[in-house]
């Protein structure tokens, strides 16, 4: 009892020395759990802090297309998002759709990605090789993978087309939502009609398995009320989400609601000519392009004024479905805002807003004898329900502004599309960037947005310096960008621009352009300047070989191409068996009937 009250009494009767010591340590734990606490709670706070992303993509849009960048339709959500955001005048894609989505989710240039080339027009000899596997390869890791690990909710909803097998469709490619097409397009009032006979039936997925769809629709509103179903199903998450919106507006067949189509009615008589040079003059006004900036041209043009008047009239009827077409699409990007906004969720999102490639220039000729068992192409109803309209090469020209070419091809026209970055802090609100960007800077730009570190293996850049000073390049001025789709190819580097176009966009020569004085590649500078277009043609083979470009066959034509694919994938398979019992049926009547003739 003694030594217990002595240690006792030893304890409490500590000197001052003593306690000051004690009262200094109990201070430096508190101090330490008080750190630990705040250094959570930062934590906790920045992740929470980190914005919401939408990523809207729509399908053949040419550069002068919104309202923003030129265009006369009525596009009012775009050009709002282009008013707090920035504008880039020089950003460019793939000219097809399934490269540029590869490297729009991945980050990846596309052969890498595994996707070289449009599976359609994909010569049979590249099939399966590297490079040409018509959907991503193994082990390629996407934007939303990356995004869903960093602690983000990941949506998807609209078009896919980057491969249908179960190991390629968004869940196995982080994505917790999906609804998606996996190929290239289909009706947008019926959403199992396709819209060509590459395929035996249109391929829909929801989450990985085959989606049940309604019997009708309109593609661009299902798009939206299915996206919407996804952020409000999590709504009460303090996560922060990434959404892509994957429109089919304003791939073929060009279709609208009829309220749409009526708003257009008389706008485009005057021609894609007439058009195409006021659409310029806006761009040129709005500070997008150089005020001397010459028209390009773009091949299978026809001349407006030599058509009669009910050929002209059933050509604009084809641009007035496809205004419409574009203004049902901003309408709905209107709804996702409006949701957002009354959520209280909008300041905190950022909008990034492109087009896949430039505009659709084909006249579907091929295809005429089997659209005309499946469509009506009557005038007075085209872009209403079971009709089929095209733009052309006509309203593609004007689509694309002054820029030469159009979709599938390398001239500027099917290359540089319209893109707004909109929502990020510190940004120029209403700014323009005319510096050289390209679609492989987007998934650097979202993981920089998203706080994550670079990542060496992607060849892009950030965007956000561009947003924050305009003015600023992002690239050196002896860094260039390689490009190649279907033997159609290019290499940018500074203000230069080596390109060839197979037939029959092009003769198949090289030519040398100053894109900086002309943006519509209308003075090829290759026997002015030799010495720039032999390096950038060195360069240009360095970069195909570093990325597994396979020359095109002699005489390749993509739309003979696409003929040949669809009889040995499509039409061959279906209904090949059924042709070959056809055929030894007759075969053995005919023997049966000849032997029959030789008897007495």
């Amino acid at each position: 009892m003694g030594r217990a009250r002595g240690a006792a009494g030893t304890t409490h009767g500590a000197g001052p020395g003593v306690n000051a010591m004690r009262a200094f340590w109990h201070a430096t734990l508190g101090l330490a759990l008080a750190l630990a606490v705040l250094c959570c709670t930062a934590q906790t706070v920045s992740k929470e802090l980190r914005p919401n992303i939408v990523l809207v993509v729509v399908d053949d849009w040419g550069f002068t297309d919104p309202g923003a960048f030129g265009g006369e339709i009525a596009t009012p959500h775009i050009d709002a998002l282009a008013q707090r955001g920035v504008r880039f005048a020089n950003f460019h894609v793939a000219a097809s759709c399934s490269p540029t989505r590869a490297m729009l989710l991945t980050g990846l240039e596309h052969h890498r990605a595994g996707i070289g080339n449009l599976r359609e027009t994909t010569p049979r000899s590249h099939l399966g090789r590297p490079g040409y596997l018509g959907s991503l390869a193994p082990g390629v890791v996407s934007v939303a993978t990356r995004l869903r690990d960093a602690g983000y909710r990941t949506y998807i909803s609209g078009k896919w087309n980057l491969g249908s097998e179960p190991h390629n469709l968004p869940p196995r490619h982080g994505f917790a939502r999906s609804l998606v097409q996996g190929d290239t397009g289909s009706d947008n009032f019926d959403p199992m009609q396709r819209y060509l006979p590459h395929s035996a039936t249109v391929q829909w997925f929801e989450d990985g398995q085959p989606a049940r769809m309604p019997a009708a629709f309109y593609s661009s509103e299902y798009f939206t009320d299915r996206m919407l179903q996804f952020l409000q199903a999590d709504a009460d998450s303090a996560k922060p989400f990434f959404a892509v919106l994957a429109f089919q507006a304003n791939h073929v067949p060009l279709q609208a609601p009829q309220a749409y189509l009526q708003r257009q009615e008389g706008k485009y008589l005057q021609g894609w000519e007439a058009l195409r040079r006021l659409r310029t003059e806006r761009a040129i006004a709005l500070g997008l392009l150089p005020a001397d900036t010459v028209i390009g041209e773009s091949a299978a043009v026809p001349d407006w004024d030599r058509l009669g008047a009910d050929e002209q009239r059933a050509q604009a009827r084809r641009m007035q479905a496809y205004a419409a077409m574009a203004e049902a699409m901003d309408h709905e990007l209107g709804r996702v805002v409006a949701h957002l906004e009354s959520r209280g969720e909008l300041q905190r999102t950022v909008f990034v807003f492109l087009s896949d490639n430039g505009p659709e220039g084909s006249d579907y000729r091929e295809a005429r004898p089997w659209l005309a068992t499946q469509y009506s192409m009557d005038p007075s109803r085209l872009g209403g329900p079971g009709t089929y309209a095209i733009p052309g090469p006509g309203w593609a020209s004007a689509s694309a502004g002054p820029f030469a070419g159009y979709k599938f091809y390398a001239g500027e026209g099917g290359l540089r599309v319209p893109l707004v970055v909109a929502g990020v802090p510190g940004t120029q609100a209403g700014a323009i960037h005319h510096g050289f960007t390209h679609v492989l800077d987007v998934v650097p730009t979202l993981l920089d947005l998203a706080g994550l570190p670079p990542d060496p293996a992607l060849p892009g850049r950030s965007l956000l310096p561009a947003l924050r000073e305009p003015a600023v390049s992002l690239r050196g001025a002896d860094e260039g960008q390689g490009y190649e789709l279907s033997g159609n190819s290019a290499y940018y580097q500074g203000r230069w621009k080596l390109v060839r176009n197979l037939p029959p966009g092009g003769d198949g020569q090289w030519q040398l352009y100053d894109l900086q004085d002309d943006p519509g590649e209308t003075r090829d500078l290759k026997a002015a300047h030799p010495e720039v277009s032999d390096t950038l043609r060195q360069r240009y083979e360095a970069w195909a070989q570093a990325q597994g470009v396979l020359p095109m066959p002699e005489g390749y034509s993509p739309q003979r191409q696409v003929l040949i694919n669809t009889l040995f994938n499509y039409w061959l398979p279906h209904y090949g068996p059924a042709a070959a019992a056809a055929g030894l049926g007759l075969a053995a009547a005919f023997v049966l009937w000849r032997r029959r003739r030789r008897l007495p």
